[in-house]
């Protein structure tokens, strides 16, 4: 089931079909740096693991990524995560699927704020959620998978209307239509 659609794009959930991919990308060194070792050593991890919409080329179905929300515990409020195959790096597939998402989380699911956290020294994680308008609001430590690590939280509050979030995303180059099952 299709979620979020945009020009290049489509999000959708996940299905048991997409194993290998999730093994690919959870086994990616920069997934292990940036966002951490979930122990994905088998397919059938990989498919127990399966969360997020898996980000697929709009034109072909390959899946090239994964973007979404997360509440955690730990956290007030539910942030946004994504992650993208390298050889789909630079292409403004995380920006799209991302503002795409965004708008999602306003239109569709009503949120007020948004949060996203990345790791320090993950500058392109950084340079973007700040090209999103998400402000860096602390430098925290968190466990998110068995160990301490020092992560950037960044926030974004909603404008009061519709209107003004939609002309915020209008002008980063984003529109959506909702997606048909």
């Amino acid at each position: 089931m299709q979620i979020i659609l945009t020009d290049r794009l489509a999000l959708r959930l996940f299905n048991i079909d997409d194993e290998k991919f999730v093994f690919e990308l959870l086994n990616d060194p920069s997934w292990i740096k940036n966002i951490g070792d979930r122990s994905i050593t088998t397919l059938d991890k990989a498919r127990a693991w399966i969360s997020f919409y898996v980000v697929t080329l709009r034109e072909c179905g390959t899946a090239i990524g994964c973007c979404g929300l997360i509440k955690r515990d730990v956290l007030d409020f539910a942030d946004i995560g994504y992650a993208f195959l390298p050889t789909y790096w630079g292409q403004g597939y995380a920006l799209e699927s991302a503002l795409a998402t965004v708008k999602y989380a306003r239109e569709e699911l009503g949120l007020r704020k948004l949060l996203a956290i990345t790791s320090p020294d993950n500058q392109s994680s950084n340079k973007l959620i700040q090209k999103m308008g998400f402000v860096l609001e602390d430098t925290i430590l968190l466990n998110l998978s068995g160990k301490e690590k020092l992560t950037n939280k960044y926030g974004y509050a909603f404008p009061a209307t519709c209107n003004d979030a939609d002309s915020t995303l209008v002008r980063q180059g984003v529109t959506t239509q909702r997606g048909q099952p």
